[in-house]
């Protein structure tokens, strides 16, 4: 394969709503390059991308698959990327290192959801955009309400390039307004035939050609010079036109495409390779630092690794984006973040698992290296004393969590490492050991993300695992003020051990008067690592405890609160005010009176009406109208609270508060609920009081699974 510049090389993520044909497209386009042979299938599980055991299950993309496609002097570089907004860490990857993002829109369910979250990501990393209306072949296809349709929710320079003509189960032709040509389709797709616009479309297609020209020639003074003065821009002057508004997001070229027959897969790359910015055409990427890097083949080597991925046979593989100088096999390059000299192997491109040697790869270009050991997704790698960092990809809070299981036992350390090795591939799946709850959590973007985790647990590792429901991490805290004591008095022969604490507790709150009727010495604010406050106070008179016993009553307290006596949680927001005591001139220490301490809190703690504290999540639900319904009448059963409604577009998003122990169910109930047409997020709200009827119900749980453990 030969060796790209930075002027031949283009780079498209294919986006989109799960089932609007990305896949399908690539495997077009790939066809019509005669990278592939033979058109595989999405039903099949033949496709060049859907290449893993659990997408050929599924029949949907898991992972962001880098491929490429050389067509006419060009390279384009391709990810095809998951639809569903549970494996949105893929889209986001992809994003980060692409110039174009290639937005597929289903003609026959137009604008969908997960179009709607993908829209926002374009937005953040400014990423020009192109569309295509696919499955336009369709029975139920309606082209020109999807062109409504994305031009109300992504603005109205949204631009029809293309459009169908008699779309349907007959379709196999395209109307093309920006060189005024019909391309007519044989029953196999492929190379299509240039015919004149049919006199019936010739009207509607000439509008669609002078709204081409205008916006293009509206953002550019020397172009709409030419265009008021000919009345037409030429073919160069529209190209260059297109790729600077492009670039601007000034336009959004809109096409069509039945990726299924192979029908508009060859023009649309033939737009990408002549229109769509090559690297060098972008701005500079810039260093956190805020240095400009340039796509510039003979500058210093600066490449981001994106991706992260272990094949069998291959071993761990680095993906990345070269944006500076030649990669070459055998180069050392500096990992900024890790400080270690790397030396590159064997250099790859790829087509989904096909994976094809190359000598070196140029500034724009994307390729993949195995046995990168000390380099992770994010870091930089560069020429020895250049010193810069890329910004790093910023991923999004996780919305599930499960708790792992190993069914066998001896395999902790195992499962550790294969979670290990999942993060690292996919950095939107966190892991947690929670000291606090005594699990092992899984977090994830949706239920099928961590599933997508079980299965490669179970099948790539070999692992026993189970997915169980996480605790709850309640909080305990009381609502009146008691009194009490407690006396430690041990003897076993020799020096024994000897303390009596006498303490008030009472709950804590911004702004509380000093203790009535005490005199106080000392006050100590503890914040609590888990939220909350701990206010120590000395009200010790005459001595009756020494001053050095009373860092060990503190320690007794802190101990007890890491295990309340209502479910074991963790307490906060209280006050506890040491007043009066004894201790024995021998037998007193610091571990009695840690123990004194201890117990005299737990005995106060359990008579001040304890109160239980679940955590509640602000939850935002996207969803089209017609689910608004049955998505409201469902949240009162979760214990969920609305707080509003609005427009976005032509969705509506939901606002409530929902109980954590509700949200970790709630992707599920969702998905079902709404057909996978609407997407969620959560993020924590506080910490309220718990109904009283669950809070005993958890008490005795609390006390049964206790009593089991004794």
């Amino acid at each position: 394969m030969k060796t790209y510049d930075a002027h031949h090389i283009r780079n498209i993520a294919i986006l989109g709503h799960a089932g609007s044909g990305k896949t399908t497209l690539a495997e077009s386009m790939l066809f019509e390059s005669n990278e592939i042979q033979r058109r595989g299938s999405v039903e099949e599980g033949s496709t060049a991308s859907d290449y893993h055991d659990i997408e050929q299950e599924r029949g949907s993309s898991v992972f962001g698959t880098p491929l490429f496609a050389e067509w006419r002097d060009y390279k384009i570089n391709i990810i095809d990327t998951p639809g569903f907004s549970d494996y949105v860490g893929e889209v986001i990857s992809a994003l980060r290192v692409v110039d174009t993002g290639l937005m597929v829109l289903n003609s026959h369910h137009g604008v969908e959801v997960g179009t709607e979250t993908i829209w926002k990501y374009t937005k953040q990393f400014e990423t020009p955009v192109i569309f295509t209306v696919n499955k336009v072949d369709h029975e139920q296809s309606d082209f020109w309400r999807t062109v409504e349709q994305a031009k109300e929710r992504f603005g109205r320079e949204v631009t029809v390039v293309q459009y169908p003509f008699a779309e349907g189960v007959g379709f196999n032709t395209i109307i093309d307004v920006l060189k005024m040509t019909a391309y007519v389709f044989g029953a196999d797709g492929g190379k299509p035939e240039k015919m004149p616009i049919p006199d019936s479309e010739r009207e509607r297609a000439a509008q669609l050609h002078n709204e081409l020209i205008e916006i293009v020639a509206e953002n550019d003074e020397s172009l709409m010079e030419h265009y008021l003065a000919k009345g037409e821009l030429d073919e160069e002057e529209m190209r260059h036109g297109l790729t600077k508004t492009i670039i601007q997001r000034q336009i959004f070229p809109l096409f069509c495409t039945s990726a299924k027959k192979n029908m508009g897969a060859g023009r649309l790359m033939t737009f990408i390779d002549v229109v769509v910015p090559a690297p060098v055409e972008m701005p500079p990427v810039k260093t956190e630092g805020g240095t400009e890097l340039k796509a510039d083949p003979k500058g210093k080597t600066c490449i981001f690794v994106f991706k992260a991925a272990s094949e069998p046979n291959v071993g761990d593989m680095s993906f990345f984006r070269v944006y500076s100088g030649t990669v070459a096999h055998g180069m050392d390059l500096v990992n900024e973040q890790t400080g270690v000299t790397e030396r590159l192997g064997q250099l790859f491109v790829v087509n989904g698992k096909k994976r094809s040697e190359v000598s070196e790869l140029q500034a724009g270009d994307i390729g993949a290296v195995v046995k990168l050991k000390n380099t992770h997704v994010n870091n930089t790698l560069h020429d020895k004393g250049l010193n810069l960092v890329l910004p790093a990809i910023q991923f999004p809070s996780p919305r599930v969590r499960v708790s792992v299981v190993s069914n066998r036992k001896g395999e902790e350390d195992k499962l550790g490492m294969a979670l290990h090795h999942l993060h690292e591939e996919d950095p939107t799946l966190l892991i947690e050991h929670s000291m606090e709850l005594k699990q092992l959590l899984l977090h994830g973007q949706g239920e099928m993300h961590v599933q997508t985790a079980k299965h490669r647990l179970i099948n790539r590792f070999k692992l026993d695992v189970s997915f169980e429901t996480p605790k709850v991490p309640y909080r305990e805290t009381i609502q009146r003020m008691v009194e009490g004591s407690y006396r430690h008095k041990k003897q076993s022969g020799g020096a024994g051990q000897f303390a009596e604490v006498h303490m008030r507790v009472e709950p804590w709150y911004e702004g509380i008067a000093a203790p009535a009727g005490l005199s106080v010495r000392a006050t100590e604010e503890h914040d609590l690592p888990w939220g909350g406050k701990l206010v120590f106070v000395n009200a010790i008179v005459g001595g009756v405890i020494e001053q050095r016993f009373l860092p060990a009553i503190l320690k007794g307290v802190m101990e007890k609160m890491t295990e309340g006596p209502v479910t074991g949680s963790y307490v906060r927001d209280v006050r506890v005010t040491v007043f009066d005591g004894k201790m024995h001139a021998v037998d007193s220490n610091e571990a009695a009176f840690k123990t004194a301490g201890r117990m005299a809190f737990k005995d106060c703690f359990i008579k001040a009406d304890p109160q239980l504290l679940e955590p509640i999540y602000d939850v935002e639900v996207l969803m089209p109208e017609e689910h608004v319904g049955d998505v409201m009448s469902d949240l009162p059963v979760r214990r969920a609270v609305i707080m509003g409604i609005d427009s976005d577009g032509h969705y509506q998003v939901l606002k409530a508060r929902m109980p954590l122990a509700e949200v970790d169910k709630y992707a599920t109930v969702l998905r079902s609920m709404t057909s996978g047409r609407a997407a969620f997020s959560a993020s924590f709200a506080e910490y309220v009081s718990v109904p009283s009827q669950i809070q005993s119900k958890l008490h005795q749980e609390y006390l049964q699974h206790a009593q089991e453990e004794e």
